[in-house]
């Protein structure tokens, strides 16, 4: 999953004494563990082009065998891709690859409206949050729209991909995460990357991250989908999914630099986001314009800061 910007023509070379043990399969798919998140199948596959491409195709052929908070993870992406088709390789167990199938509906069994699914890459963004600060010691802030970054330089990715409707349920969406974990400052494909072992962080137990991140998920989505998508609700007992993220993002109050589709670039102020997740710019001239995260090609700031 987007874990990284695209990747070099030069190969990934482990460096020298690295240890990057396999995941923990027991403990991934221990019952209680399983049962407490709702997660209602938990695969793991050696190496895979894709996870998400993998749950893409899986959920169109064969719809019910995959249900909400179905499970896939890799110990190696060897084709992983991002938004507009951005692909890379990280050498092997030195990331989290993960993705997730989605069918958004209350407990009651009512489908979430489709216009609330722009929110579920943002909601993984502040679980993976909540989960590299509690599990990793390492804080993080989230780069609208899909991306998480420490210190200015991105260390995950998101991609949410939604699926057809197969045989006429509710529509899926899988959902990824790409997470640097053991990668050191040689083996990143762009200086503004970054991993858990550069940042030092407290642990690089790739396990014990995909855990917290699973668990912090599950808790937020199963509130986000019974609140009927409403961003603005409390989520999981605390504050809702729109002031949780505005108050993690560092796109907010900075000047940005907005690519969108033609060659046609926005420069302004990034003020806010909308009830569907989009973010506001205001141009030079006071005008307010809404950037959907299918639109933007690339956004940065305009000042030093992230890119």
């Amino acid at each position: 999953m987007d874990a990284e910007q695209p990747n070099s023509s030069e190969p990934h070379v482990p460096s020298r004494g690295v240890e990057r043990p396999a995941l923990d399969r027991e403990a991934l798919q221990q019952p209680d563990f399983l049962s407490a998140t709702g997660i209602s199948q938990l695969n793991i596959v050696d190496s895979t082009g894709s996870t998400n491409a993998d749950l893409v195709r899986a959920v169109s052929v064969e719809p019910k065998k995959w249900g909400d908070l179905a499970v896939l993870t890799a110990e190696h992406q060897t084709a992983a891709r991002g938004r507009l088709d951005r692909h890379w390789e990280a050498p092997e167990r030195s990331a989290v690859s993960v993705s997730i199938v989605l069918r958004p509906v209350t407990s009651q069994g009512m489908p979430v409206p489709t216009q609330s699914y722009s929110w579920l890459s943002l909601l993984a963004a502040v679980a993976l949050r909540e989960a590299l600060q509690e599990t990793a010691g390492v804080t993080a802030e989230i780069k609208w729209p899909n991306d998480v970054l420490v210190k200015g330089r991105k260390i995950a990715g998101i991609l949410a991909q939604m699926t057809g409707l197969g045989d006429g349920s509710v529509p899926a969406v899988v959902l990824g995460v790409g997470l640097n974990v053991s990668l050191a400052e040689d083996e990143l494909p762009v200086p503004t990357a970054t991993s858990l072992a550069v940042e030092r962080a407290t642990t690089t137990d790739r396990t014990a991250l995909l855990k917290s991140y699973l668990s912090r998920f599950a808790k937020l989505y199963r509130s986000f989908c019974n609140s009927e998508g409403d961003p603005a609700a409390g989520l999981a007992g605390g504050a809702s999914l729109h002031k949780r993220v505005e108050s993690a993002m560092v796109t907010l109050g900075r000047e940005v630099r907005a690519h969108l589709p033609g060659d046609l670039e926005l420069v302004g102020h990034a003020s806010r986001l909308d009830e569907h997740g989009s973010l506001l710019v205001v141009d030079h001239g006071g005008r307010e314009h809404v950037i959907t995260a299918g639109d933007v090609v690339h956004l940065r700031a305009t000042e030093s800061g992230y890119a």
